[in-house]
C-alpha cells in the first residue's frame, strides 16, 4: 500500500503545472493533499476519477484558503469529514479514511505567520493531540499524513541557529511535536533515514530549493503499531508543483487469511 502526502499549494494551481501527469506516473494508493484552496465545485474532479481514485474533500469556509483531500484507488470503508472541533473544521483541516488495514488522515496544521495565528496554531496543537489521543481508542492504527508547519530536530532545517526564533522552528512548537510522537507515533521518514539535508519545503526567495536549503514540516506519522508493516519512507523533491514536495510512505500487510 504505496501513500503520498503533498501540500499542493493550490491544487488548480498545481493541475495546470502537470499533478495529474505526476500523479498517474506515482501511481498510489492514496494520496493525502493539503492546501487544496479550492471546492470540490470548483474543480473538474473527473479528471481524478478517470485515473481510477475516489475523492473526498474538506475545504474551508473561507474561500480560496487551507482545506485538505483524499484520493483512493479503492473506496474507503468510511470517511469521516468532521472532527467537530470548529477550530479544525472550519479551516478544512482535517480529513480521515478507514480502510481495513490502517485508518489514513490528511492535515493541514496551521502556520504562526503572525502572533495572532500562533497564538491559534498554540490552540489547536492542543486541541489536536487531545483529538487525537481519543482516536487511537477507536482507530488503533492510524497514519496522520500532511503539512505539520513544524521542524523537529535541527537536522530537519537548513539553519537551525537562524530560525531558532521563527514560527515553525520555535522550541515550544519542536516540544509539542516531540511529545506527540512520544505519545505513540513513529516519524516513518526519520525512522529509516537518519541522513541529513532531506527537506519538504522551500522558499521562493533566494532561490532557496536549487540550493536545497529547506524545511522538513511535512510528515506520514504513524502508531507505532504500524511501524513492523513499514517498508519504505521518502521524500519526492523531484515534484515540482508547489513550494512543497512529497512525502511518502509504502505498506506491506500480510494478505488475509480465511
Amino acid at each position: 500500500m504505496k501513500i503520498l502526502s503533498y501540500n499542493v499549494n493550490g491544487i488548480r494551481a498545481a493541475l495546470r503545472k502537470g499533478f495529474l501527469e505526476w500523479l498517474q506516473a506515482a501511481d498510489p494508493d492514496v494520496v493525502c493533499i493539503q492546501e487544496t484552496k479550492a471546492s470540490p465545485d470548483q474543480l473538474d474532479t473527473s479528471v481524478f476519477e478517470a485515473l481510477g481514485y475516489h475523492h473526498y474533500w474538506v475545504s474551508a469556509e473561507k474561500k480560496g484558503y487551507s482545506g485538505v483531500a483524499i484520493l483512493s484507488k479503492t473506496a474507503p470503508l468510511q470517511i469521516v469529514t468532521r472532527t467537530g472541533i470548529d477550530a479544525i473544521d472550519q479551516e478544512g483541516r482535517f480529513i480521515r479514511a478507514d480502510f481495513p488495514e490502517l485508518s489514513v488522515a490528511s492535515l493541514y496544521l496551521p502556520s504562526g505567520t503572525n502572533p495572532a495565528r500562533l497564538e491559534f496554531k498554540f490552540g489547536f496543537m492542543d486541541i489536536f493531540q487531545a483529538y487525537v489521543d481519543q482516536l487511537k481508542q477507536e482507530v488503533p492504527k492510524l497514519l496522520i499524513c500532511g503539512d505539520y508547519n513544524i521542524c523537529h530536530e535541527s537536522i530537519d532545517i537548513h539553519d537551525p541557529v537562524r530560525n531558532k526564533k521563527v514560527s515553525g522552528f520555535l522550541p515550544e512548537e519542536r516540544q509539542w511535536l516531540d511529545q506527540f510522537l512520544k505519545r505513540g507515533f513513529t516519524d516513518t521518514f526519520r525512522h529509516l533515514n537518519p541522513d541529513p539535508h532531506h527537506y519538504s519545503w522551500w522558499s521562493y526567495r533566494a532561490n532557496a530549493r536549487a540550493n536545497n536549503k529547506g524545511w522538513r514540516i511535512d510528515y506520514a506519522l504513524a502508531t507505532d503499531n504500524l511501524i513492523p508493516y513499514l517498508e519504505r519512507a521518502f521524500l519526492l523533491p523531484q515534484a515540482m508543483h508547489s513550494d512543497h514536495c512529497p512525502v511518502g510512505v509504502q505498506f506491506t500487510f500480510e494478505p488475509s487469511k480465511g
